[in-house]
Parts: C-alpha cells; structure tokens; sequence
C-alpha cells in the first residue's frame, strides 16, 4: 500500500508538470510572454505543494525534467532548477485565495502597456463579464520577486479573476490552469481592442458596468 500511494504522488506530479509545460509553451508561442518572461503554476492544495516554471529559462527548449515543485516557502522538492522568480507572488495568492488553484503571470504587451500607465480598463466587452468578472484593476507596484507583489494582488483577485500589476504584467487566476490561461487569454485580447478603440475614438462601456 505504501508502494501504490507512493507512486500515485509520482504519477500525481509528473502530470502537473506536464500540464504547467504545456500550457507555459502555448503562452509563449501566443507571445503573451517573451524571452524567459512570465511564469505561471499549479498548486496541489492537497499536498501542499506549487508546481511552477523554472527561473530564467528558455521556453523554447523546456522540458518536463525542468518544471520546479516546491511547497509555499520556496523549499524545492523536486527539480534542477531554482523556482521562477516570482514564486513568492505565486505562494501569497495560494496562501490567501482557497478558490485560487492556478496562476499565469504574463507580460503580454498590450496589457502590460496599460499597466505601465496605471491605467484601468472598463467593461468594453461581453466576455469581460463571465471570465473577468469585470473591469480590469490595476494593483499597486511593488518590487518584483516580492511577496509584496502578490499581496498587492490579492484584494483584487478576491473579486476578479485577472489583474494589471503596476509597471509590471499580468496576474490571472483560476481553478484550473485551464481556467487560469483563458482568462489571461481575454485579459491581452481586452487591451488589445481597448487600445486600438482608443486609437479610432472613444470606447463605449457596457452599460451597467460604467463604475
């Protein structure tokens, strides 16, 4: 019985880790993140355990051997590499949200722009409304690598499944990576038409959604 739990964890692992490797490829050949930028994760609240991207690391030759396990103090578990930078924004979003199984940290440009500019982006878009829930906040800068970052992030995050982090990027969030990639998804797409609305005249928000 010990043998079977044990290689069930092993089996357990080797999937997030292929579901964190995958999903990290396809945001990288979306260009929601360039050069080693961004990083995303998996938390196994059952374990205790975050399942996260390597830091500095070329997304174009990762593999599975190169995805980092850790528990919520940065302790590696498994893995050659040091944790993504940002593994403390991860952990504080884990440690504060229990509907929070996944995060995507992107520097998508679009998004990223507004960001640089504190700037917020209203309800412009249906679609804004079932994955965003809502206008896209901007949280308040702090330095990146810091578990500042995260706990800047989470009062939004309690309400919205996506944010801008001041001068920095993306954070979205979710119940699944699934959930949590998509939603960083339409947080790009969003600025994106917002920005080109802003270019060809003054976008309209969905009424009802004006504050």
């Amino acid at each position: 019985m010990e043998y079977t739990a044990e290689k069930n964890q092993a089996e357990d692992l080797s999937l997030w880790k292929q579901a964190v490797l995958r999903t990290a490829k396809k945001a990288y050949e979306e260009k929601l993140m360039a050069g080693t930028s961004g990083n995303l994760s998996v938390f196994c609240r059952r374990r205790g355990l975050m399942v996260i991207t390597p830091s500095s690391y070329d997304y174009s030759i990762m593999e599975e051997r190169d995805i980092v396990v850790t528990d919520l103090e940065g302790n590696v578990v498994e893995g050659c590499h040091k944790p993504s930078s940002e593994w403390r924004m991860h952990a504080e979003i884990y440690r504060h949200l229990d509907h929070v199984n996944a995060v995507v940290h992107t520097h998508s440009p679009y998004a990223t722009s507004f960001a640089v500019n504190h700037q917020e982006i209203p309800v412009i878009l249906i679609e804004m409304i079932p994955f965003l829930k809502g206008k896209l906040e901007v949280s308040p800068y702090a330095t990146q690598g810091s578990a500042q970052v995260g706990l800047n992030a989470v009062p939004i995050l309690e309400r919205k499944n996506a944010c801008l982090m001041a001068n920095h990027g993306v954070v979205a969030v979710g119940k699944t990576l699934d959930e949590a990639y998509i939603n960083s998804v339409y947080t790009e797409d969003t600025a994106k038409i917002y920005h080109m609305a802003l270019s060809s005249g003054q976008p309209v928000v969905i009424p009802g959604y004006e504050e």
